[in-house]
């Protein structure tokens, strides 16, 4: 089975109030480095695959720079990082081939860089088409930087759009957010990602909003049920323009789902290279899957600090395929699940499946298993369900 590659690139412009990746502002003297060591990672991936256990594929029909802003990166660094991808890997001639970026940071060598390199399929993370919005969560783009790029990367070939929208944030109404999907559908793109707020510790404003603050406009941010009202109205209204759901958070027009990110969601093997970045590979026995994650500090990164391994049990592979399987609105098929997992290891959740369906939060027709829409809006309490609490993966 074919590879994705996914690299990870942790330099941003700004730090967004609302981010709780492993990214940030750092001085550019530092990339680099941290390109070189990008670059070591992907020369020792088989013997690095070797020492977790896991069987290396060498053709990759997908790559995806994620971050972060790759494109903060300069040409050359950007390339270079490709050069040794193709060195080391058999990259298919038809491979989805993803860059993240911000608006206003796709400068002009950048985007024919693209060309060269590969590039067929960009992720713009707009987050919101209205200006007042972007900038209080310290984005620094406004609405017609955002048409300008996409009108760019048009003209330089790249059709592939994706544009995220986050429902949730400070100072947003049902007016503007209606407002930020009219923009969004009107520029007839083929993948949108719709998330909702995430509040947690992890970033300033979910901090913020936790401990009952004012930073950060956390006082101007819409309430949970106003969230999950937007989150519906953008399902209801990219499904009416021929943009449908396929994953709980993506949608997309026939033909242009995710090839990388449907990786993850179907246990599909992947390497991650860079800062935090985590991988996924089928065992050298067989019958079960490795997982292996890089620090996610970068000093430690950058010092050599080898991956952690984390062997994927029988129950966790299980496990995983419920929680991964289920945020696809194509579901699970739990037949087949039985004939690949075993047929009483699955039997097992019957009764889990059966109270879940009978609560209206999950639909099973004749064993295909989904989420419904209620699910859909209460999938981690859902996904809650499925895993043990041994503490074993």
């Amino acid at each position: 089975m074919s590879l994705g590659l996914y690299i990870s690139v942790p330099f941003c412009p700004t730090k967004c109030t609302y981010c709780n990746f492993a990214s940030g502002v750092f001085s550019r003297e530092i990339f680099e480095r941290y390109v070189a060591r990008v670059s070591t990672e992907i020369e020792r991936s088989r013997q690095t695959a070797r020492q977790m256990g896991g069987l290396l594929e060498r053709r990759v029909d997908s790559i995806y720079f994620g971050g972060g802003t790759p494109t903060v990166l300069d040409v050359a660094q950007l390339e270079s990082v490709f050069v040794t991808i193709r060195q080391n890997f058999e990259v298919a001639r038809d491979a989805e081939v993803t860059v993240e970026c911000a608006p206003a940071t796709l400068s002009d060598p950048m985007l024919k860089a693209f060309a060269g390199c590969g590039v067929n399929r960009v992720s713009l993370g707009v987050q919101s088409f209205i200006d007042q919005e972007s900038a209080v969560v310290g984005r620094l783009h406004n609405r017609s930087v955002i048409l300008d790029d996409v009108a760019r990367l048009r003209s330089g070939g790249i059709s592939n759009v994706n544009i995220d929208l986050i429902a949730g944030l400070p100072h947003q109404t049902r007016e503007s957010w209606e407002a930020s999907l009219h923009e969004l559908i009107a520029l007839d793109l083929p993948h949108s990602s719709i998330y909702m707020l995430e509040v947690d510790e992890d970033s300033r404003l979910g901090r913020e909003l936790v401990a009952g603050g004012r930073r950060y406009h956390a006082h101007f941010v819409p309430g949970e049920d106003l969230t999950a009202e937007l989150y519906e109205i953008a399902c209801e209204r990219l499904d009416a323009a021929g943009i449908r759901q396929y994953e709980i958070s993506n949608f997309a027009r026939d033909g242009f789902e995710s090839r990388h990110n449907l990786k993850y969601w179907t246990r599909q093997p992947y390497f991650g290279f860079g800062l935090d970045a985590h991988s996924m590979l089928y065992s050298q026995d067989g019958a079960r899957a490795v997982r292996f994650s890089n620090p996610d500090s970068l000093e430690k990164y950058l010092a050599g600090v080898p991956p952690a391994c984390t062997p994927v049990s029988a129950q966790g592979s299980i496990e995983e395929a419920f929680f991964l399987g289920l945020r696809l609105n194509r579901g699970l098929d739990l037949e087949r699940m039985a004939r690949e997992l075993g047929e009483e290891p699955v039997a097992a959740y019957s009764e889990k499946v059966s109270e879940l369906t009978d609560a209206g939060l999950l639909a099973n027709e004749r064993g295909l298993v989904r989420l419904t829409a209620r699910g859909r809006l209460l999938s981690n309490e859902v996904f809650e369900q499925f895993l043990s609490t041994s503490g074993e993966v």
